[in-house]
């Protein structure tokens, strides 16, 4: 299953903002350098949606805010529902 997502690093603590137009919004406390919010946003995401950080993988957008991300091993309704209830839960999760 992919998913388009904006990520904005240097932010002070991870959090997933939801989903604006079919994109899914996230902060990471990462900084752009050297792949390091690449990396926090994989961890991140994987610790949000249960699965192994192996299971996740950026398609496109490496080097830019927009990103495509392929997740194996759930189906849309149980990604969007672990999504939906990271961020409606107070703040959204955190690091």
């Amino acid at each position: 299953m992919k998913i388009s997502l904006r990520v904005q690093p240097n932010a002070p603590r991870n959090e997933v903002l939801g989903f604006t137009e079919g994109v899914l919004r996230i902060k990471v406390a990462a900084p752009p350098v050297k792949g390091k919010a690449n990396q926090e946003m994989v961890g991140f995401l994987s610790k949000v949606l249960g699965v192994a950080r192996s299971s996740l993988a950026i398609v496109a957008g490496h080097t830019s805010r927009n990103k495509i991300i392929d997740i194996n091993g759930l189906s849309q309704e149980e990604i969007s529902r672990r999504l939906t209830a990271a961020s409606s839960s107070s703040g959204g999760a955190s690091k």
